[in-house]
């Protein structure tokens, strides 16, 4: 039978095509996706300036986290434990430099230390000129620098002797420069260097370093050197090889894991619409040969050898597909990976990789799905007896099995168990996480019963279409009515793109725009002061506070922190605002329902009324926290806040949460203007009391322009990456609708030949097309309202998403407008030519 489906395959191009195409994009976008989330399980990033060291040490960025209340745990029991990462950069205590210098087989130590700053108004890195040996940089010209002098790199232009102006920490002072220096190396960050005091201060971290460079005797086994500095540099991060960019670009590391998150959702989702497609067309395909079918059952054949028949040429075609998919696959995951890089969602320092294995899985995937699906297509040709073959091959009425009643209860259980936990439990924008994957399973139960629910939905919509389309529309109807099953193949895609689109868009639109709407109304600032280099001086807000028509300044930090007493089983910490305590309450909108937030000074926290029930803390209470860069504190509650459901951020004092960023000073101020004074007027006047220090002054508008666009990045992924689905769904769309149009070609000729013009024909397949396209269309609907209902009445209490309508017009729009071209174009082919060649021909 085998070799009877690979000899069946040249005569039934049109399968074989529908079928190849529903396979490769499938597995085409599985492939891409594992590329991705193989970069970011390597994370890796090419060490710059660093390289010279072969072996670097960092602080380690993870901490064990219980993941139940410790007091419940046994003190060794480490499989109650969890790993979670530090928002901040974890430094090394400067200590650590001797103490690694006495390891067998080590010949240098270097401790390294960067901080942001911008010298000729140009942003750059600052570093002491000890680590310059770690490119290594070595002088063209001048000397090596002293207290109060620099030494640049030549392509800044500067000679020594010349004198720099540089912004640092909120400050600006002058340097010397003592001499030139030029690297072997491109580094993408221009460099300043420093002499050791006057890095340690203006780093802001004296006694600290930000990572360790070793090197090692001539001669030495690097990994056994390795394993000795990991013995005596406990708890820290010992790197060798590849792994050292992540020392020197930190942001590919939290950049990996947020790509291997984006990866996995997206290539998931791809799994789950490539089964559903490749099945669909698989159907289709099957169907449209229920006679020949029928035929080999009736000389003979068995219903083993029929399935065997069927899966032999799904899979010679499946194979065909995954292959060519396996070899452009990192070609489109590429270019995924550039799309992110250029939006800066990942750092370009991060390099793409693709190996085998996300090849294998996504041709596993594919296949996989071509197995099922061709299994579910044969069994159903093969149950028929021999006696009813031939009448069974006429039209397909049977369709609701056992199976896929089982999967459309179980899925139809499934997306409403969702909605009742979205409702019930969830809060604010979280509900997504639980609303979102209703839209899969809405999806399958849906896809299980579409041929009933079409055939109910055409009854309905048959009188409307024949008081609009005449005798055109009522074939159209008699034909979609006769030919369900098929018409359902047809529908089930549409659905699926109108459903997966309407639901991921309108969820990304409404958290959007909810997160703009907390922003501006808890912030109540007429002005925000930035930074131009590495953050604002501690001192400025004084300065702020006495410009005329300031009602009240405030530092603006945030970052997160994690509870450890009393326990919290967040692994990614609660979100955490740094405030300034004698401007807190004029620039921000927080309604304080206990305490005041003019007490949040040393080690204090106003804590948000659900954390304060849940946790079981009020005002006078302690907690222990541990802040972003791991290092532990114990606040004391003085106030408690009602904060937006979903939005709740722990607030502390700025001078608390700053230093333990990896800036380590506030980023932004913001600034209230007093009553009677207008915003445009205070403005002005902070750009005068701050001329001449590295800041930047802007209105409120700017701030909240600042917050779109960082919203805008995580909206673009998910508009990409949903895009690239929906475009797959799309193409199935249409080649499911062609193939089922082209294989029409010797009816649309008998029905020539009984009296019907070319111009009737094709009205009719356009009426069908429509009203296939309008069932699509209702489905997805109906599968996206399961999860955009709920969520929104958990997020935003209302029925109906934030965004504009036209999103859902365009929708629909496209997607009737594909079902229409999809089959008048090949109708239109089809009906070409003598209607007595067509009706006697056969339909491949």
């Amino acid at each position: 039978m085998l070799r009877l489906a690979f000899r069946t395959l040249r005569l039934r191009k049109g399968g074989f095509i529908g079928t190849f195409i529903a396979v490769f994009f499938g597995a085409l976008i599985v492939a891409s996706c594992g590329g991705l989330m193989e970069t970011g399980i390597r994370s890796n990033a090419e060490p710059q300036r660093l390289a010279a060291a072969p072996i670097l040490v960092t602080g380690g960025q993870t901490f064990e986290l219980p993941k139940e209340d410790p007091e419940t745990l046994e003190p060794d029991d480490k499989r109650k434990f969890e790993d979670a990462r530090l928002p901040e950069r974890v430094r090394l205590d400067s200590g650590l430099v001797s103490r690694l210098r006495s390891v067998p087989g080590v010949s240098e130590v270097v401790g390294e230390v960067s901080f942001p700053l911008a010298a000729g108004g140009k942003p750059a890195l600052g570093h002491a000129w000890d680590s310059a040996v770690l490119t290594p940089y070595a002088l063209v010209a001048g000397a090596a620098p002293v207290a109060g002098e620099v030494v640049v790199e030549s392509s800044s232009g500067a000679k020594p002797g010349d004198v720099v102006q540089v912004a640092a920490r909120g400050k600006t002072e002058s340097f010397r420069v003592a001499g030139v220096a030029g690297a072997p190396r491109s580094i993408t960050q221009a460099a300043v260097f420093f002499s050791a005091t006057d890095a340690a201060r203006l780093s802001g971290h004296p006694g600290k370093a930000d990572v360790i460079g070793v090197f090692t005797d001539p001669g030495a086994d690097i990994e056994a050197v390795q394993a000795k500095v990991a013995e005596a540099a406990t708890g820290a991060n010992v790197l060798t090889g590849i792994d050292r960019g992540v020392a020197e670009f930190p942001e590919a590391d939290s950049s990996g894991a947020n790509l291997i998150v984006i990866a996995a959702v997206s290539g998931g989702l791809s799994v789950m619409v490539a089964m559903f497609v490749v099945a669909s067309t698989l159907s289709l395909s099957t169907q449209q040969r229920s006679r020949e079918l029928a035929l080999m059952r009736a000389i003979g054949t068995t219903p083993r050898q029929l399935r065997r028949m069927v899966l032999g040429e799904a899979l010679a075609v499946g194979l065909l597909a995954t292959a060519l998919a396996a070899l452009l696959g990192p070609i489109l995951g590429e270019w995924l990976f550039g799309q992110l890089v250029e939006n800066g969602v990942v750092p370009p320092v991060l390099r793409f990789y693709q190996g085998w294995l996300p090849a294998v899985v996504g041709a596993g995937a594919a296949m996989l799905a071509v197995f099922i699906a061709a299994f579910v297509a044969g069994r159903r040709a093969g149950k028929i007896r021999p006696t009813e073959a031939l009448a069974e091959a006429a039209v397909t009425r049977r369709w609701l099995t056992p199976t896929r009643f089982i999967v459309a209860a179980l899925s139809f259980g499934g997306g409403t168990a969702l909605a009742i936990v979205t409702v019930a439990v969830m809060t604010g924008p979280i509900a997504a996480s639980t609303a979102g994957p209703a839209v899969i399973l809405w999806a399958i139960g849906v896809a299980m019963i579409t041929p009933g629910v079409a055939k109910v939905m055409t009854a309905i919509l048959q009188w409307p279409m024949r008081l609009l389309g005449g005798i055109d529309a009522r074939l159209a109807v008699l034909n979609t009515r006769a030919g369900i099953v098929r018409a359902a193949g047809a529908v089930t895609p549409i659905m699926l793109a109108v459903g997966i689109a309407t639901a991921n868009i309108y969820l990304q639109t409404t958290q959007q725009e909810l997160a703009n709407q907390a922003f501006t109304e808890d912030v109540r600032a007429d002005a925000v002061i930035g930074s131009a280099a590495g953050g604002l001086s501690p001192d400025l807000v004084q300065r702020i506070q006495a410009v005329p028509g300031v009602a009240g300044a405030s530092e603006y930090v945030t970052s997160s922190v994690f509870l450890e007493n009393p326990y919290d089983s967040s692994d990614e910490g609660r979100p955490a605002i740094g405030l300034t305590a004698s401007g807190a309450s004029a620039t921000t909108d927080t309604k304080v329902t206990q305490g005041d937030l003019a007490a949040l000074t040393g080690r204090a926290v106003a804590l948000p009324e659900v954390f304060a029930k849940d946790f079981g803390r009020g005002i006078g209470d302690t907690l222990s926290l541990r802040l972003g860069d791991g290092t532990p504190v114990d606040v004391k509650v003085v106030a408690v806040t009602s904060q937006r459901p979903g939005f709740e951020s722990l607030l502390l004092p700025a001078d608390l949460l700053a230093p333990h960023t990896t800036a380590g000073l506030a980023p932004q101020m913001l600034v209230r203007a007093a009553p009677d004074v207008d915003p445009a007027v205070l403005t002005e006047r902070l750009r005068e009391a701050t001329a001449g220090l590295p800041v930047t002054v802007g209105d409120r508008a700017a701030l909240v322009a600042a917050h779109d666009k960082d919203q805008a990045v995580g909206a673009w992924v998910n508009y990409l990456l949903v895009g690239m689905i929906i475009a797959y769904t799309v193409i199935s769309v249409a080649n499911t609708l062609v193939m089922a149009t082209v294989r029409r070609r010797r009816e649309f000729g008998l029905q020539r030949l009984t009296g019907s013009t070319r111009a009737q024909v094709l009205r009719m397949a356009g009426f069908e097309g429509g009203l296939v396209a309008l069932v699509g269309i209702v489905l997805g609907t109906v599968v996206s309202a399961g999860a955009i209902v709920p969520f929104c009445l958990v997020a935003a209490d209302s029925l109906l998403p934030m965004g504009s309508p036209l999103i859902y017009l365009t929708i629909i729009g496209l997607a009737a407008a594909l079902a229409l071209a999809a089959t008048l174009v090949p109708a239109w082919a089809a009906t070409r030519g003598q209607a007595v060649d067509a009706a006697t021909s056969g339909n491949d």
